[in-house]
Protein backbone atom coordinates (compact mmCIF):
# COMPACT_ATOMS: atom_id res chain seq x y z
CA UNK A 1 0.00 0.00 0.00
CA UNK A 2 1.40 3.45 -1.29
CA UNK A 3 0.48 7.38 0.36
CA UNK A 4 -2.78 8.36 1.07
CA UNK A 5 -4.93 9.30 -1.40
CA UNK A 6 -8.19 10.53 0.24
CA UNK A 7 -8.87 11.45 3.80
CA UNK A 8 -12.86 11.51 5.20
CA UNK A 9 -12.50 13.63 9.24
CA UNK A 10 -15.02 14.17 10.94
CA UNK A 11 -17.75 13.56 8.35
CA UNK A 12 -21.26 14.51 10.15
CA UNK A 13 -24.65 14.66 7.96
CA UNK A 14 -28.44 15.05 9.28
CA UNK A 15 -31.84 14.61 7.54
CA UNK A 16 -34.96 15.82 8.92
CA UNK A 17 -35.10 13.79 12.07
CA UNK A 18 -32.42 11.75 11.32
CA UNK A 19 -28.66 12.24 12.31
CA UNK A 20 -26.87 10.22 9.34
CA UNK A 21 -23.77 9.81 9.55
CA UNK A 22 -22.26 11.23 13.29
CA UNK A 23 -18.14 12.87 12.67
CA UNK A 24 -17.35 9.58 10.72
CA UNK A 25 -13.66 8.91 9.71
CA UNK A 26 -12.38 7.53 6.58
CA UNK A 27 -9.06 6.94 4.87
CA UNK A 28 -7.96 4.99 1.51
CA UNK A 29 -4.51 4.73 0.41
CA UNK A 30 -2.97 4.19 -3.13
CA UNK A 31 -2.96 0.36 -4.06
CA UNK A 32 -5.45 -1.03 -1.53
CA UNK A 33 -8.81 -2.15 -1.45
CA UNK A 34 -10.90 -1.09 1.73
CA UNK A 35 -13.22 -3.13 2.92
CA UNK A 36 -16.28 -0.49 4.33
CA UNK A 37 -18.97 -2.55 6.06
CA UNK A 38 -21.79 -1.81 8.52
CA UNK A 39 -25.51 -3.29 9.12
CA UNK A 40 -28.19 -2.03 6.39
CA UNK A 41 -28.82 1.78 7.49
CA UNK A 42 -25.65 2.21 8.97
CA UNK A 43 -24.77 5.04 6.64
CA UNK A 44 -22.14 3.76 4.15
CA UNK A 45 -23.85 4.73 1.07
CA UNK A 46 -24.63 8.30 2.60
CA UNK A 47 -20.63 8.59 3.25
CA UNK A 48 -20.04 7.69 -0.53
CA UNK A 49 -22.88 10.45 -1.79
CA UNK A 50 -21.31 12.82 0.64
CA UNK A 51 -17.51 12.19 -0.66
CA UNK A 52 -18.94 11.98 -4.74
CA UNK A 53 -21.26 15.60 -4.04
CA UNK A 54 -24.70 13.85 -4.01
CA UNK A 55 -25.46 15.27 -0.31
CA UNK A 56 -23.49 18.06 0.82
CA UNK A 57 -21.99 17.74 4.40
CA UNK A 58 -23.09 19.63 7.24
CA UNK A 59 -19.34 19.17 8.56
CA UNK A 60 -16.13 17.74 8.67
CA UNK A 61 -13.10 17.63 6.07
CA UNK A 62 -12.97 15.76 2.75
CA UNK A 63 -8.58 15.64 1.39
CA UNK A 64 -8.06 14.04 -1.71
CA UNK A 65 -3.93 14.01 -3.47
CA UNK A 66 -3.35 16.62 -0.34
CA UNK A 67 -6.04 18.94 -0.92
CA UNK A 68 -9.10 19.88 0.88
CA UNK A 69 -12.09 19.30 -1.34
CA UNK A 70 -15.72 19.46 -1.95
CA UNK A 71 -17.75 18.10 -4.66
CA UNK A 72 -20.97 19.95 -5.79
CA UNK A 73 -22.32 16.91 -8.21
CA UNK A 74 -21.16 13.69 -9.20
CA UNK A 75 -19.83 14.81 -12.52
CA UNK A 76 -17.21 16.80 -10.44
CA UNK A 77 -16.11 14.13 -8.22
CA UNK A 78 -15.75 11.85 -11.85
CA UNK A 79 -13.52 14.51 -13.56
CA UNK A 80 -11.26 14.50 -10.15
CA UNK A 81 -11.36 10.84 -10.10
CA UNK A 82 -13.60 9.50 -7.69
CA UNK A 83 -16.00 7.71 -9.63
CA UNK A 84 -18.25 5.18 -8.08
CA UNK A 85 -20.29 1.67 -9.42
CA UNK A 86 -23.14 0.69 -8.60
CA UNK A 87 -25.27 -1.41 -7.40
CA UNK A 88 -27.91 -0.58 -9.64
CA UNK A 89 -26.16 -0.70 -12.98
CA UNK A 90 -27.23 2.69 -14.41
CA UNK A 91 -26.61 1.41 -18.08
CA UNK A 92 -29.50 2.42 -20.75
CA UNK A 93 -30.58 -1.47 -22.68
CA UNK A 94 -31.21 0.04 -25.87
CA UNK A 95 -27.65 1.82 -26.70
CA UNK A 96 -24.35 -0.19 -27.61
CA UNK A 97 -21.43 -0.84 -25.14
CA UNK A 98 -19.77 2.14 -26.27
CA UNK A 99 -22.46 4.55 -26.26
CA UNK A 100 -22.92 3.40 -22.50
CA UNK A 101 -19.37 4.17 -22.34
CA UNK A 102 -18.90 7.44 -23.27
CA UNK A 103 -22.69 8.46 -22.33
CA UNK A 104 -22.87 12.45 -22.11
CA UNK A 105 -19.04 12.85 -22.97
CA UNK A 106 -19.28 11.49 -26.71
CA UNK A 107 -16.54 11.31 -28.96
CA UNK A 108 -17.73 13.91 -31.94
CA UNK A 109 -16.45 14.23 -35.45
CA UNK A 110 -18.13 17.80 -36.38
CA UNK A 111 -21.24 18.03 -35.42
CA UNK A 112 -21.79 14.09 -35.32
CA UNK A 113 -21.23 11.64 -32.83
CA UNK A 114 -18.16 9.16 -33.70
CA UNK A 115 -19.35 5.88 -32.89
CA UNK A 116 -16.37 4.28 -34.68
CA UNK A 117 -13.52 5.79 -32.64
CA UNK A 118 -15.93 5.42 -29.37
CA UNK A 119 -15.85 1.69 -30.34
CA UNK A 120 -11.78 2.21 -30.99
CA UNK A 121 -11.43 3.48 -27.17
CA UNK A 122 -14.05 1.11 -25.76
CA UNK A 123 -12.30 -2.02 -27.14
CA UNK A 124 -8.81 -0.04 -25.20
CA UNK A 125 -9.96 -0.03 -22.04
CA UNK A 126 -11.41 -3.65 -22.40
CA UNK A 127 -8.17 -4.75 -23.18
CA UNK A 128 -6.50 -3.00 -20.79
CA UNK A 129 -8.90 -4.91 -18.08
CA UNK A 130 -8.42 -8.41 -19.90
CA UNK A 131 -11.96 -8.22 -20.92
CA UNK A 132 -13.29 -9.74 -23.86
CA UNK A 133 -16.93 -7.83 -24.74
CA UNK A 134 -17.65 -6.20 -27.98
CA UNK A 135 -18.22 -2.45 -28.10
CA UNK A 136 -20.59 -2.75 -31.15
CA UNK A 137 -23.09 -5.12 -29.03
CA UNK A 138 -25.95 -3.60 -27.69
CA UNK A 139 -26.07 -3.89 -23.61
CA UNK A 140 -29.55 -5.45 -22.93
CA UNK A 141 -27.92 -8.27 -24.23
CA UNK A 142 -24.94 -8.58 -21.65
CA UNK A 143 -25.71 -10.77 -19.03
CA UNK A 144 -25.56 -8.91 -15.51
CA UNK A 145 -21.61 -9.61 -15.40
CA UNK A 146 -20.77 -8.58 -17.89
CA UNK A 147 -22.50 -5.07 -17.82
CA UNK A 148 -21.11 -4.71 -14.56
CA UNK A 149 -17.36 -4.95 -16.59
CA UNK A 150 -18.97 -2.15 -18.68
CA UNK A 151 -19.23 0.39 -15.73
CA UNK A 152 -16.17 -0.73 -14.69
CA UNK A 153 -14.58 0.05 -17.74
CA UNK A 154 -16.53 3.61 -17.52
CA UNK A 155 -14.97 4.24 -14.30
CA UNK A 156 -11.72 3.81 -15.82
CA UNK A 157 -12.45 6.50 -18.85
CA UNK A 158 -12.66 8.73 -16.20
CA UNK A 159 -8.90 8.22 -15.52
CA UNK A 160 -10.33 7.77 -12.04
CA UNK A 161 -7.77 7.39 -9.11
CA UNK A 162 -10.43 5.80 -6.37
CA UNK A 163 -13.55 3.63 -7.28
CA UNK A 164 -15.86 2.78 -4.75
CA UNK A 165 -17.30 -0.57 -5.81
CA UNK A 166 -21.04 -0.46 -4.25
CA UNK A 167 -21.76 -4.31 -3.51
CA UNK A 168 -20.62 -5.23 -6.74
CA UNK A 169 -21.13 -8.89 -6.22
CA UNK A 170 -24.49 -8.93 -5.26
CA UNK A 171 -26.04 -10.24 -8.72
CA UNK A 172 -22.67 -12.10 -9.99
CA UNK A 173 -22.23 -15.73 -10.34
CA UNK A 174 -19.22 -17.50 -9.04
CA UNK A 175 -17.49 -17.52 -12.23
CA UNK A 176 -18.14 -13.66 -12.78
CA UNK A 177 -16.79 -13.03 -8.97
CA UNK A 178 -13.55 -14.70 -9.54
CA UNK A 179 -13.17 -12.27 -12.72
CA UNK A 180 -14.60 -9.21 -11.14
CA UNK A 181 -11.90 -10.01 -8.09
CA UNK A 182 -9.09 -10.28 -11.23
CA UNK A 183 -9.96 -6.86 -12.72
CA UNK A 184 -9.91 -4.95 -8.79
CA UNK A 185 -6.59 -6.81 -8.08
CA UNK A 186 -5.53 -5.59 -11.13
CA UNK A 187 -6.36 -1.85 -10.23
CA UNK A 188 -4.59 -2.14 -7.25
CA UNK A 189 -1.87 -3.12 -8.95
CA UNK A 190 -2.04 -0.10 -10.54
CA UNK A 191 -1.90 1.73 -7.70
CA UNK A 192 -5.46 3.32 -7.65
CA UNK A 193 -7.37 3.53 -4.17
CA UNK A 194 -10.42 0.82 -4.23
CA UNK A 195 -13.25 1.36 -1.58
CA UNK A 196 -15.28 -1.95 -1.44
CA UNK A 197 -19.16 -2.09 0.07
CA UNK A 198 -19.69 -5.23 0.73
CA UNK A 199 -21.86 -7.76 3.40
CA UNK A 200 -20.16 -10.63 2.15
CA UNK A 201 -17.63 -11.79 4.90
CA UNK A 202 -15.52 -14.21 2.34
CA UNK A 203 -15.29 -11.62 0.34
CA UNK A 204 -14.13 -9.13 2.54
CA UNK A 205 -10.92 -11.99 3.84
CA UNK A 206 -10.33 -12.55 0.18
CA UNK A 207 -10.10 -9.15 -1.99
CA UNK A 208 -9.60 -6.46 1.07
CA UNK A 209 -6.23 -4.74 2.76
CA UNK A 210 -8.17 -3.10 5.64
CA UNK A 211 -11.99 -2.87 6.86
CA UNK A 212 -13.98 0.07 7.81
CA UNK A 213 -16.81 -0.63 10.04
CA UNK A 214 -19.64 1.69 10.88
CA UNK A 215 -22.60 1.02 13.00
CA UNK A 216 -25.78 3.41 13.25
CA UNK A 217 -24.04 6.38 11.28
CA UNK A 218 -20.78 6.54 13.22
CA UNK A 219 -17.46 5.34 12.81
CA UNK A 220 -16.67 2.12 15.00
CA UNK A 221 -13.18 1.26 13.56
CA UNK A 222 -10.41 0.16 10.82
CA UNK A 223 -8.99 -3.19 10.90
CA UNK A 224 -6.08 -4.95 8.66
CA UNK A 225 -8.24 -7.40 6.97
CA UNK A 226 -5.23 -10.44 7.18
CA UNK A 227 -4.83 -9.72 11.58
CA UNK A 228 -8.67 -10.18 12.65
CA UNK A 229 -11.46 -12.88 12.23
CA UNK A 230 -14.95 -12.64 10.84
CA UNK A 231 -15.81 -12.73 14.52
CA UNK A 232 -13.94 -9.50 14.97
CA UNK A 233 -15.84 -7.86 12.22
CA UNK A 234 -19.34 -8.99 13.16
CA UNK A 235 -18.89 -7.81 16.86
CA UNK A 236 -18.15 -4.16 16.15
CA UNK A 237 -20.95 -3.77 13.07
CA UNK A 238 -24.15 -4.96 16.10
CA UNK A 239 -21.99 -4.47 18.96
CA UNK A 240 -24.59 -1.26 19.72
CA UNK A 241 -26.46 -0.91 22.85
CA UNK A 242 -29.63 -2.70 22.67
CA UNK A 243 -32.14 0.06 23.85
CA UNK A 244 -35.46 -2.81 24.00
CA UNK A 245 -35.20 -5.45 25.70
CA UNK A 246 -34.90 -8.61 23.10
CA UNK A 247 -37.37 -11.41 23.59
CA UNK A 248 -36.06 -13.91 25.65
CA UNK A 249 -38.57 -16.66 24.92
CA UNK A 250 -41.64 -17.59 22.49
CA UNK A 251 -44.67 -16.88 23.50
CA UNK A 252 -46.28 -18.99 21.46
CA UNK A 253 -47.32 -22.98 22.82
CA UNK A 254 -45.48 -25.86 21.38
CA UNK A 255 -48.73 -27.23 20.10
CA UNK A 256 -50.31 -24.18 18.57
CA UNK A 257 -51.66 -25.04 15.64
CA UNK A 258 -49.79 -24.72 12.01
CA UNK A 259 -52.00 -21.48 10.49
CA UNK A 260 -48.74 -21.03 7.35
CA UNK A 261 -46.79 -23.99 5.32
CA UNK A 262 -44.58 -23.24 2.47
CA UNK A 263 -42.95 -25.67 0.76
CA UNK A 264 -40.23 -25.79 -1.61
CA UNK A 265 -41.11 -22.25 -2.73
CA UNK A 266 -39.14 -21.43 -5.90
CA UNK A 267 -39.21 -17.94 -7.71
CA UNK A 268 -36.40 -16.26 -9.26
CA UNK A 269 -32.92 -15.92 -8.24
CA UNK A 270 -33.77 -14.65 -5.25
CA UNK A 271 -36.34 -17.64 -3.93
CA UNK A 272 -34.48 -20.69 -4.28
CA UNK A 273 -36.37 -23.54 -1.85
CA UNK A 274 -37.66 -21.37 0.47
CA UNK A 275 -39.67 -24.03 3.16
CA UNK A 276 -41.32 -22.63 6.71
CA UNK A 277 -43.82 -23.09 9.19
CA UNK A 278 -45.99 -20.06 10.30
CA UNK A 279 -48.04 -21.46 13.77
CA UNK A 280 -51.15 -19.41 14.90
CA UNK A 281 -50.07 -16.32 17.75
CA UNK A 282 -46.83 -16.37 16.34
CA UNK A 283 -44.46 -13.09 15.36
CA UNK A 284 -42.32 -15.00 12.65
CA UNK A 285 -39.13 -12.81 12.04
CA UNK A 286 -37.47 -12.84 8.68
CA UNK A 287 -33.94 -11.79 8.74
CA UNK A 288 -30.89 -10.86 6.43
CA UNK A 289 -28.51 -8.57 4.55
CA UNK A 290 -29.66 -6.27 1.84
CA UNK A 291 -30.63 -8.55 -1.42
CA UNK A 292 -30.74 -11.77 0.66
CA UNK A 293 -34.72 -12.55 -0.95
CA UNK A 294 -36.87 -11.73 2.27
CA UNK A 295 -39.45 -9.47 0.64
CA UNK A 296 -39.13 -11.55 -3.29
CA UNK A 297 -39.95 -14.33 -0.72
CA UNK A 298 -42.78 -12.67 0.56
CA UNK A 299 -44.01 -11.30 -3.07
CA UNK A 300 -44.14 -14.76 -4.19
CA UNK A 301 -45.96 -16.25 -1.03
CA UNK A 302 -48.47 -13.46 -2.02
CA UNK A 303 -48.94 -13.76 -5.54
CA UNK A 304 -47.42 -10.50 -6.11
CA UNK A 305 -44.76 -12.14 -8.30
CA UNK A 306 -44.84 -15.50 -9.80
CA UNK A 307 -43.67 -18.44 -8.36
CA UNK A 308 -42.34 -21.28 -10.38
CA UNK A 309 -42.86 -24.01 -8.01
CA UNK A 310 -43.54 -24.63 -4.20
CA UNK A 311 -46.52 -25.86 -2.53
CA UNK A 312 -48.46 -23.43 0.10
CA UNK A 313 -51.01 -24.68 2.97
CA UNK A 314 -53.31 -22.49 4.89
CA UNK A 315 -54.70 -24.17 7.98
CA UNK A 316 -53.52 -27.57 6.59
CA UNK A 317 -55.69 -27.45 3.18
CA UNK A 318 -53.17 -26.57 0.26
CA UNK A 319 -54.19 -23.12 -1.64
CA UNK A 320 -53.18 -22.08 -5.04
CA UNK A 321 -52.26 -18.37 -4.70
CA UNK A 322 -51.50 -17.01 -8.29
CA UNK A 323 -52.37 -13.51 -7.39
CA UNK A 324 -53.11 -10.75 -4.57
CA UNK A 325 -56.61 -12.01 -4.44
CA UNK A 326 -56.25 -15.25 -4.28
CA UNK A 327 -53.87 -14.86 -0.96
CA UNK A 328 -56.73 -12.25 0.13
CA UNK A 329 -59.03 -14.86 -0.11
CA UNK A 330 -57.02 -17.37 1.54
CA UNK A 331 -56.89 -14.70 4.73
CA UNK A 332 -53.27 -13.09 3.99
CA UNK A 333 -52.28 -9.70 4.11
CA UNK A 334 -49.35 -7.92 3.19
CA UNK A 335 -47.97 -4.33 4.53
CA UNK A 336 -45.09 -3.47 1.89
CA UNK A 337 -42.03 -2.21 2.64
CA UNK A 338 -42.49 0.40 -0.27
CA UNK A 339 -46.26 1.65 1.38
CA UNK A 340 -46.34 4.49 -1.15
CA UNK A 341 -46.50 2.09 -4.40
CA UNK A 342 -47.86 -1.15 -2.69
CA UNK A 343 -50.13 -0.21 0.84
CA UNK A 344 -51.66 2.81 0.07
CA UNK A 345 -53.21 5.36 -2.28
CA UNK A 346 -52.04 8.71 -0.93
CA UNK A 347 -54.20 10.74 -3.22
CA UNK A 348 -57.22 9.49 -1.72
CA UNK A 349 -59.00 9.58 1.80
CA UNK A 350 -58.01 7.78 5.33
CA UNK A 351 -61.40 5.95 4.94
CA UNK A 352 -61.27 5.03 1.87
CA UNK A 353 -57.98 3.30 2.13
CA UNK A 354 -59.47 2.14 4.89
CA UNK A 355 -62.04 -0.01 3.55
CA UNK A 356 -59.74 -0.66 -0.10
CA UNK A 357 -59.22 -4.59 0.57
CA UNK A 358 -63.08 -5.58 1.34
CA UNK A 359 -64.74 -2.83 -0.79
CA UNK A 360 -67.37 -5.61 -1.28
CA UNK A 361 -68.60 -5.18 2.19
CA UNK A 362 -69.35 -1.73 1.46
CA UNK A 363 -71.61 -1.86 -1.38
CA UNK A 364 -75.00 -0.17 -1.52
CA UNK A 365 -76.49 -1.41 -4.88
CA UNK A 366 -73.54 0.42 -7.86
CA UNK A 367 -72.75 2.72 -4.98
CA UNK A 368 -70.11 2.62 -1.67
CA UNK A 369 -72.18 3.57 1.46
CA UNK A 370 -69.77 5.98 2.67
CA UNK A 371 -71.29 6.40 5.96
CA UNK A 372 -70.88 2.87 6.64
CA UNK A 373 -67.16 3.34 5.63
CA UNK A 374 -66.27 6.31 7.08
CA UNK A 375 -68.00 4.93 10.71
CA UNK A 376 -65.65 1.61 10.29
CA UNK A 377 -62.90 3.84 9.20
CA UNK A 378 -62.62 5.93 12.45
CA UNK A 379 -63.18 2.56 14.80
CA UNK A 380 -59.69 1.90 13.45
CA UNK A 381 -58.67 5.47 13.63
CA UNK A 382 -59.37 5.19 17.35
CA UNK A 383 -58.60 1.69 18.11
CA UNK A 384 -54.67 2.41 15.92
CA UNK A 385 -54.48 5.99 17.91
CA UNK A 386 -54.01 7.35 13.94
CA UNK A 387 -53.21 11.30 14.11
CA UNK A 388 -55.50 12.59 11.46
CA UNK A 389 -58.00 15.38 11.78
CA UNK A 390 -60.76 12.95 10.46
CA UNK A 391 -61.30 10.23 8.03
CA UNK A 392 -61.30 12.51 5.05
CA UNK A 393 -58.04 13.30 5.37
CA UNK A 394 -56.18 12.73 2.40
CA UNK A 395 -53.50 9.72 3.08
CA UNK A 396 -50.57 12.09 1.26
CA UNK A 397 -50.76 14.87 4.46
CA UNK A 398 -50.63 12.21 7.06
CA UNK A 399 -46.50 11.28 8.39
CA UNK A 400 -44.82 8.48 7.57
CA UNK A 401 -45.96 6.45 11.03
CA UNK A 402 -49.58 7.29 10.61
CA UNK A 403 -49.48 6.20 7.01
CA UNK A 404 -48.55 3.08 8.40
CA UNK A 405 -51.26 2.84 10.85
CA UNK A 406 -53.60 3.29 7.50
CA UNK A 407 -52.21 0.48 5.84
CA UNK A 408 -52.45 -1.84 8.98
CA UNK A 409 -56.13 -0.44 8.91
CA UNK A 410 -56.73 -2.08 5.71
CA UNK A 411 -56.19 -5.19 6.36
CA UNK A 412 -57.89 -5.17 9.96
CA UNK A 413 -61.00 -4.26 8.56
CA UNK A 414 -60.64 -7.18 6.01
CA UNK A 415 -59.67 -9.40 8.61
CA UNK A 416 -56.95 -11.21 7.65
CA UNK A 417 -55.25 -13.93 10.04
CA UNK A 418 -52.09 -14.12 8.92
CA UNK A 419 -50.31 -10.87 7.87
CA UNK A 420 -46.77 -10.32 6.26
CA UNK A 421 -45.11 -6.84 7.70
CA UNK A 422 -42.49 -6.07 5.58
CA UNK A 423 -40.10 -3.35 7.47
CA UNK A 424 -43.25 -2.43 9.21
CA UNK A 425 -41.00 0.70 10.93
CA UNK A 426 -38.90 1.83 7.91
CA UNK A 427 -38.52 5.43 8.26
CA UNK A 428 -41.19 6.21 11.10
CA UNK A 429 -40.59 8.12 14.59
CA UNK A 430 -39.31 6.22 17.64
CA UNK A 431 -43.31 7.13 19.36
CA UNK A 432 -44.78 5.75 16.10
CA UNK A 433 -42.79 2.47 16.47
CA UNK A 434 -43.35 1.86 19.75
CA UNK A 435 -47.09 1.72 19.05
CA UNK A 436 -46.70 -0.68 16.00
CA UNK A 437 -44.90 -3.15 18.26
CA UNK A 438 -47.87 -2.83 20.75
CA UNK A 439 -50.18 -3.51 18.16
CA UNK A 440 -48.62 -6.48 16.77
CA UNK A 441 -48.41 -7.98 19.95
CA UNK A 442 -51.78 -7.40 20.66
CA UNK A 443 -52.53 -8.82 16.87
CA UNK A 444 -51.15 -12.12 17.98
CA UNK A 445 -52.48 -12.66 21.19
CA UNK A 446 -56.04 -12.52 19.77
CA UNK A 447 -54.79 -15.40 17.25
CA UNK A 448 -53.68 -13.66 14.29
CA UNK A 449 -50.23 -14.69 12.88
CA UNK A 450 -47.48 -12.48 11.92
CA UNK A 451 -44.45 -12.72 9.45
CA UNK A 452 -42.51 -9.67 10.30
CA UNK A 453 -39.48 -9.16 7.70
CA UNK A 454 -36.99 -6.80 9.44
CA UNK A 455 -33.42 -5.22 8.59
CA UNK A 456 -33.20 -4.13 12.14
CA UNK A 457 -31.34 -6.93 14.45
CA UNK A 458 -32.59 -4.85 17.38
CA UNK A 459 -36.26 -5.08 16.01
CA UNK A 460 -36.02 -8.86 15.18
CA UNK A 461 -34.80 -9.94 18.74
CA UNK A 462 -37.39 -7.53 20.22
CA UNK A 463 -41.02 -8.85 18.70
CA UNK A 464 -39.56 -12.47 16.61
CA UNK A 465 -41.03 -15.69 18.46
CA UNK A 466 -38.77 -17.82 16.02
CA UNK A 467 -36.31 -16.28 13.19
CA UNK A 468 -35.84 -17.85 9.84
CA UNK A 469 -32.66 -16.55 8.41
CA UNK A 470 -32.02 -15.88 4.73
CA UNK A 471 -28.78 -15.01 2.30
CA UNK A 472 -29.07 -14.80 -1.10
CA UNK A 473 -32.74 -16.44 -1.58
CA UNK A 474 -32.10 -19.35 0.42
CA UNK A 475 -33.46 -19.94 3.91
CA UNK A 476 -29.64 -20.35 5.69
CA UNK A 477 -30.67 -20.71 9.41
CA UNK A 478 -33.78 -20.91 12.12
CA UNK A 479 -33.25 -19.63 15.56
CA UNK A 480 -36.23 -20.19 18.67
CA UNK A 481 -35.75 -16.74 20.08
CA UNK A 482 -34.60 -18.38 23.17
CA UNK A 483 -30.95 -19.13 21.15
CA UNK A 484 -30.89 -16.24 18.78
CA UNK A 485 -28.03 -14.10 19.28
CA UNK A 486 -27.09 -11.09 17.14
CA UNK A 487 -24.27 -12.75 16.41
CA UNK A 488 -25.57 -16.17 15.45
CA UNK A 489 -28.41 -13.91 13.20
CA UNK A 490 -25.31 -12.55 11.26
CA UNK A 491 -23.31 -15.62 10.47
CA UNK A 492 -26.70 -17.15 9.31
CA UNK A 493 -27.04 -14.08 7.16
CA UNK A 494 -23.36 -14.16 5.27
CA UNK A 495 -23.70 -18.01 4.74
CA UNK A 496 -22.96 -19.06 1.29
CA UNK A 497 -23.69 -22.46 -0.85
Amino acid sequence: MGDVILTMKGIDKSFPGVHALDHVDLEIKKGEVHALMGENGAGKSTLMKVLTGIYSKDEGTITYEGKEVEFSNPREAQDAGIVIVHQELNMLGHLTVAQNIFIGREIMNGKLIDDKRMNEEARKLFDQLGIDIDPKETMSRLTVGKQQMCEIAKAISHEAKVIVFDEPSAALTEAEIEELFKIIRDLRDKQLGIVYISHRMDEIKVITDRVTVMRDGGYVGTLITKDCTKDDIINMMVGRVIYEDPKTESAVAKDAPVVLKVEHLNAGRMVRDVSFELRKGEILGFSGLMGAGRTETARALFGADPKESGDVYVNGQKVEIKTPQDAVKCGIGYLSEDRKRYGIVVAKTVAENSTMASLENYMKGLFIDKKKECQVAQEYVETLKTKTPGVDQLVVNLSGGNQQKVVIAKWLVRNCDILIFDEPTRGIDVGAKSEIYQLMNELVAEGKSIIMISSEMTEILRMSDRIVVMCEGRKTGELDIAEATQERIMHAATLRD
